[in-house]
């Protein structure tokens, strides 16, 4: 058995934790949102709800509905669902060991 010294370790798991990124993916519904490419999205077009998971993702508690997200924002047909994991919502996921990892779910119109 190959032995490593703590120090090492150590290393080996504060890289891999600085390797991590936000990552996320993005849904067009009917035609999408209007102008997002060109100027920064106003709070009154968009619409943020955090999703509750527990377990690394594995156990769902509550997830955020993007239909219900678009009709609070005028009852929008055509708007974007992005969904992702934010710098704070892995720093709640690191800070409880993995046991809470939230993501973050945006509505844009």
């Amino acid at each position: 058995m190959i032995k490593r010294p703590p120090i090492m370790m150590a290393v080996l798991f504060t890289v891999s934790v600085l390797l991590t990124s936000c990552y996320g993916y993005t849904s067009v519904v009917n035609e999408g949102a209007k102008g997002i490419e060109k100027e920064k999205v106003k709070g009154k077009n968009k619409k943020t709800r955090w999703n509750h998971y527990m377990i690394g993702g594995l156990i769902k508690i509550e997830t955020s509905d993007s239909r219900l997200m678009a009709y609070e924002l005028e009852g929008e047909e055509n708007y974007n669902v992005r969904t992702r994991h934010t710098l704070i919502n892995m720093i709640v996921g690191l800070l409880t060991g993995g046991l809470y990892t939230p993501t973050t779910t945006t509505v844009i119109k």
